[in-house]
């Protein structure tokens, strides 16, 4: 993986690039990047969770359930007969407790920065992961957090800063609101849960043809091939000073690295067929989970994984929101226009997304 310097720019700006004409564009293919990680993180649990798990029954506590219903209540989008199943799936990285230590940045709290809707048509052979940019503008709707507390609603909030301030059944809210999908399911993989999973596993075997020395991440490698241990390894995918041009798209590409070689790992070692590998696996994947209620033991989520047969993740199309450059703060997006109305009324409907419905301005696709 090659990686070419270009001038820092701030987390929290899209990453960019000059179209012929002078005007920003952002790439497409960190975003793209994410969606595959994220989406392979959630068939690993779901394959994990669906063999022999009758085996894993002691592991009901792993898994951390919220009540996405009782904090909603009654102001959702109504359960269309025909609207499939619609699963949202958040990325998180928890800097919190355990994780903490293993962080030499003072970074606290938990980040959200990976967001999909994954919609599984009637029949469940196919399935589309639509990717929501973390920069995106939006109007978030009154949500109770936690606590208890009432958030009134706020509009141009950056989608990201949902997760932290007002919690997980918000981010849920704010995407029906957005989209006026009804979420079936909520799943939230915290990466660092991977420093158990790897150190199970023996170790991961990844290849870096450049020098990588990041201080915030504590990351220190020498060009070439290592085997990384858990610790290694959750410095490896938080790594983002020490390679490329300092932003998100260098993490993106090392993160996709590293689940590439997980992966491989995995298959190499056929964990999936030893009951008692496959019961380490689950132990570590399922203290990293986080489900809606409904899917908040192992027997639940075998069943739905189970259900999930037909689908065939290498079909999977993958959609970026259609999002333009806000015209406020040329730093963030806002959806683009009747590009994502389209989109999600074929959603809804279950129906064939059109061409017309991918194409988003801030990409210039």
């Amino acid at each position: 993986m090659s990686h070419v310097s270009t001038p820092q720019r701030s987390d929290d700006a899209p990453s960019r690039r000059r179209d012929g004409r002078g005007r920003k564009r952002e790439r497409k293919g960190g975003r793209r990047i994410g969606r595959k990680i994220l989406l392979g993180l959630a068939v690993l649990v779901v394959a994990a969770a669906g063999t022999g798990y009758w085996l894993y029954s002691d592991l009901d506590g792993n898994i951390k359930g919220v009540d996405i219903d009782e904090a909603i209540g009654d102001d959702r989008p109504e359960k269309l007969p025909t609207s499939g199943q619609n699963i949202l799936i958040l990325g998180s990285d928890s800097r919190a407790g355990a994780n903490g230590e293993l962080d030499k940045a003072n970074v606290s709290g938990a980040r959200s920065d990976t967001a999909m809707v994954m919609h599984i048509p009637e029949g469940r052979t196919q399935a589309v992961a639509i990717s929501i940019p973390r920069d995106t503008l939006v109007t978030r709707p009154e949500c109770t957090k936690p606590d208890g507390s009432t958030v009134a609603s706020a509009k141009r909030v950056m989608f990201n800063s949902i997760y932290s301030q007002v919690g997980p059944a918000c981010v849920v809210k704010t995407v029906e609101k957005m989209s006026g999908v009804r979420m079936d399911h909520y799943m939230e993989i915290d990466f660092a849960g991977f420093k158990g999973l790897v150190d199970a596993i023996g170790g991961v075997t990844v290849t870096t043809d450049q020098d990588i020395h990041d201080k915030s991440s504590g990351l220190d490698l020498p060009a070439g091939t290592h085997r990384l241990d858990g610790t290694q390894a959750l410095q490896f995918v938080r790594t983002r000073h020490g390679i490329g041009d300092g932003s998100d798209l260098g993490r993106i590409g090392l993160q996709q690295q590293f689940m590439m070689a997980l992966l491989t790992e995995i298959k190499k070692q056929d964990l999936l067929g030893s009951p008692t590998k496959t019961y380490k696996i689950a132990d570590k994947l399922t203290a990293a989970l986080t489900t809606d209620s409904d899917l908040a033991s192992l027997t639940k989520l075998a069943e739905f994984g189970r259900s999930l047969n037909g689908v065939n993740p290498s079909t999977m199309e993958t959609i970026m929101l259609p999002v333009a450059y806000d015209k406020v703060d040329p730093n963030r997006v806002v959806a683009a226009e009747p590009q994502a109305s389209s989109l999600w009324k074929a959603i809804r409907s279950d129906d064939e997304i059109p061409e017309s419905a991918k194409k988003s301005p801030a990409t210039g696709g």
